[in-house]
């Protein structure tokens, strides 16, 4: 049974899950190396040693974002004759100018990311849609689609659906336009009757310019923590994911596994996650998707919501495809 060194950037949720996961089954070391990017010399060869000394001591290493820890743990994998794996999380091989967002915009980290994706010994890909990025950027060894998971016995509904219609996301002033914020405003306008709630931490200012947009029946909600954002996704009828790139869409999935019925854009992953229990709309079409809102608020979809996600998106799902290709790395 191998060893693993598991390494992530940014303690989230996907992370924090698949850590789960594998502990269950394998002994695991972990290195969180921390969301700043500015470090000081000390502290990268702190983490450089950290990273070291636990590929000396495993057999294989699991990197969850192709960051510097990836590429620090990809290297050192093949020096020492070790296996490595890597999840590309979408940032990470995403080129978007229009919205400013994507790690490939920086040419400094344009290198990094390609030594990762073409050394390490299996790259994991969120969504098909994801697995194509990741293919225009290099050319990977070996590349697999294992789909981000949702804990159904968690994320399940309870209690009768409201006139509610829900996006989740952190509120900032670039997640307005890359998550499709001023499109759900605009067609709250059109459903005086119904109630329309963003959820999210705010990083910024960007609640009160969107307030200043926003007819009455538009909510904002900082959530406490995850059972008031379960609570809300088994209140709502709708959930809405306007977004201009998703490479998966948790939220998404997690609504959908508490029987929310989806407005996606068809953008990114989206309706690859939707398949044919939802609704479809352009990126930015207010009226294709006041449309969609008013069909979706009378739709019976969202059991089949749910089952889809139970298919296609269950953790148990997601540690059977991991546990598989494990296996076959160390074979």
């Amino acid at each position: 049974m191998p060893e693993i060194l598991f390494l992530t950037s940014i303690p989230s949720s996907f992370a924090e899950g698949d850590l789960r996961m594998l502990r269950e089954r394998y002994p695991v070391r972990e290195v969180i190396v921390g969301g700043n990017p500015v470090q000081k010399m000390t502290q990268k060869l702190s983490l450089g040693l950290a990273i070291l000394s636990g590929v000396l001591r495993a057999d294989m290493t699991f990197s969850w974002f192709a960051h510097s820890h990836a590429f620090l743990a990809v290297m050192l994998s093949r020096l020492l004759g070790k296996k490595s794996l890597v999840v590309v999380g979408g940032y990470e091989v995403a080129r978007e100018p229009d919205i400013g967002y994507g790690a490939l915009l920086d040419q400094r980290l344009t290198g990094k990311i390609q030594y990762i994706i073409e050394n390490a010994d299996c790259i994991l890909a969120v969504s098909e849609f994801s697995k194509r990025e990741i293919l225009r950027v290099a050319r990977p060894r070996r590349i697999e689609t294992v789909y981000n998971s949702v804990d159904t016995s968690v994320f399940s509904p309870e209690g009768q659906k409201e006139n509610v219609v829900l996006t989740v996301c952190f509120v900032s002033a670039a997640n307005i336009k890359v998550k499709g914020l001023d499109t759900f405003i605009e067609a709250a306008r059109h459903f005086p009757e119904a109630r329309f709630v963003l959820l999210g931490r705010a990083l910024d200012d960007a609640i009160a310019i969107l307030r200043q947009k926003a007819p009455e029946n538009v909510k904002f909600i900082e959530p406490i923590g995850q059972y008031e954002i379960i609570q809300w996704y088994r209140r709502a009828k709708v959930y809405c994911q306007l977004s201009y790139r998703e490479s998966f869409g948790v939220a998404l999935a997690e609504a959908m596994s508490c029987e929310c019925v989806p407005v996606v854009t068809d953008r990114g992953a989206l309706p690859e996650v939707v398949g044919d229990v939802g609704f479809v709309v352009p990126y930015g079409d207010t009226r294709a998707t006041v449309d969609a809102i008013s069909r979706a608020l009378t739709s019976d979809m969202g059991p089949a919501a749910r089952e889809r996600v139970s298919d296609f998106f269950s953790v148990e799902r997601r540690g059977e495809e991991l546990r598989r290709v494990i296996t076959t790395l160390q074979s």
